[in-house]
């Protein structure tokens, strides 16, 4: 009697746009809720003006974690996805995974040799990365040390965007967005029984370490149980190798524009007061949950079915995958928006003022959440129309738009940083990221790639009203504060020695709440989004086919 393998089974429908972007959503959201956990644990117990630990650590994590965004949410995005995914459908799964098994020898070589050649490199690299801390020789030599610990994190997680796309391209998003958890779990573990800001910032640097070692275990592993056969083997410089690096450079380029931005602004800011880069860290944690969730849940979904759509010539399919990405994608990105422009203060103050975060960091730390707000649109459709390039191979144009979008950045940051002060930094990348997305769309029109539908346009106006009356709301919640906050005096809650909850957590989630509910029945009163048109966009497609055994993990 034969038996039925994963490979054999029957093929099953393929989610939805919207579905696949709600799964991997999830499970970011789970881990940016960790993550929020993780980072009030951090900032508690590193300070930011206070303590020289702050500044390095952030340090530490931003420099390979600029690596990891470029390779996990730009080269592979660019190149390896469409490529993976086309062999899969016209080639069958020993091709497309015979390609997938070469790329990872080829990622994981070239990005252990970066990270040796930066590790012995370190000292000068740190001038170039924070050239204000040489003002400061231990903050200078901590950040050299937690930095060169940190670094082996990149071949890492170079394994595990490689991995991610052979999941995404059949179709499973649930491992790829739930691995990220990890992270925050190894840290809080790593972190908590810590004493001193310094010993806080080395242990966390570790667990960052362990937790990379991890999620590459773990992809691994789950991509080889749906059935992708992906091996180890040294690295080969195949025609397909060649021609996906001649796209990767470039793509990566292109999809890191807002990555490479906001590190400049964090050298900027090395060379202003003590803890900026911390504030501009914290900053960053906020307005990344709506591009984390949204932006790269949507854009990870949305670049197979473009992909296929053009491939097949089917201009509407490809017209309709956009609407519906960009309305789905305005629906979530302009209330998050508006909560971070409309009441900053509140937010850091009441998430993260604790233990060495002083007040004094708090306002600090919202004037630059204030200018990341406006930009946080931004920053998400940047995710959502460079697939529209990339799904028509061409990686060079939106590597074109994030060179002038860096230089626009770096020159508004010099200039406002004098104007207006450390919160000028981030208004110069926000106004960056909006040229950005500016150049992409009027590029896309041009070309007739991409026009919206009347309706599409109708709704992101209903969209933008509902936001901005939920935005009134929680400015008023900012603006009588004390009021807002009463009703939980004397609400306390500790975890190991640390303060965890008070009035002004209770307070702020209380807002989260309301501005939530009030959003969720405005959306229907004003016809943006009715129920039948999220049920309608859930459906799964029945014309396309994910591969079997896709609902393993």
């Amino acid at each position: 009697m034969s038996t039925v393998t994963v490979a054999d089974a029957p093929p099953r429908k393929k989610k939805s746009l919207i579905g696949a972007s709600l799964v991997f959503s999830a499970w970011t959201l789970v881990s940016r809720l960790m993550g929020f956990a993780r980072d009030i644990v951090l900032t508690s117990a590193l300070g930011a003006s206070a303590t020289i630990a702050a500044d390095a650590f952030y340090t530490a994590l931003s420099f390979p974690n600029l690596f990891r965004r470029i390779f996990a949410e730009g080269a592979f995005a660019a190149a390896f996805v469409p490529a993976y995914a086309r062999k899969l459908e016209g080639e069958g799964a020993d091709k497309a995974d015979a390609l997938a098994s070469d790329a990872l020898a080829t990622i994981a070589a070239a990005t252990i040799i970066l990270t040796v050649a930066a590790q012995l490199a370190m000292p000068w690299l740190m001038h170039v990365i924070n050239p204000g801390y040489a003002s400061d020789p231990a903050k200078f030599k901590l950040a050299i040390l937690l930095t060169t610990i940190t670094m082996p994190y990149l071949p890492c997680m170079a394994i595990v965007a490689l991995l991610s796309g052979v999941l995404n391209a059949r179709h499973r998003f649930a491992l790829s967005a739930g691995v990220a958890a990890v992270l925050n779990i190894v840290m809080l573990i790593a972190v908590l029984p810590q004493h001193s800001p310094e010993g806080a910032a080395k242990a966390a640097s570790v667990g960052v370490l362990v937790a990379g070692v991890i999620q590459a275990t773990m992809l691994f592993v789950g991509a080889r149980r749906t059935g992708a056969k992906i091996r180890v083997r040294l690295p080969r410089l195949t025609p397909e190798i060649k021609a996906l690096i001649g796209l990767a450079i470039p793509g990566a380029i292109a999809a890191s524009a807002t990555q490479i931005n906001i590190f400049v602004s964090q050298a900027l800011a090395s060379m202003g007061e003590a803890g900026a880069r911390a504030w501009l860290n914290v900053a960053d944690r906020l307005y990344q949950l709506p591009l984390g969730l949204v932006g790269v849940a949507v854009g990870v979904a949305l670049l197979p079915r473009l992909a296929m759509a053009v491939q097949a010539r089917d201009h509407d399919g490809a017209r309709d995958a956009m609407d519906e990405a960009l309305t789905f994608t305005l629906a979530l990105t302009l209330p998050a928006a508006a909560a971070l422009f409309a009441m900053p203060v509140f937010l850091i103050d009441g998430l993260f003022t604790r233990g060495a975060f002083h007040a004094y960091d708090a306002q600090q730390t919202a004037l630059a959440l204030l200018h990341y707000g406006w930009g946080t649109p931004a920053f998400v459709l940047v995710r959502i129309l460079t697939p529209a390039f990339f799904a028509r191979l061409d990686t060079k144009a939106p590597m074109r738009f994030a060179l002038i979008s860096v230089v626009a950045n770096i020159v508004l940051g010099v200039g406002l940083f004098q104007v207006i002060g450390f919160s000028g930094i981030a208004a110069a990348t926000s106004a960056a990221s909006w040229l950005n997305v500016t150049m992409m769309w009027m590029t896309l029109r041009k070309r007739g790639d991409y026009t919206p539908t009347k309706q599409a346009v109708s709704r992101w106006a209903r969209i933008a009203l509902s936001a901005g009356i939920m935005g009134a709301l929680l400015f008023a919640a900012q603006t009588f504060r004390p009021m807002v906050e009463a009703p939980f005096a004397g609400m306390s809650l500790d975890l190991f020695g640390h303060h965890v909850l008070g009035p002004k957590e209770y307070a702020v989630a209380a807002v989260a709440l309301a501005g939530v509910a009030l959003y969720a029945l405005l959306l229907p009163l004003t016809g943006a989004i009715r129920p039948a048109d999220l049920k309608r966009a859930l459906k799964r497609d029945p014309k396309t086919k994910a591969p079997a055994g896709a609902d393993l993990l």
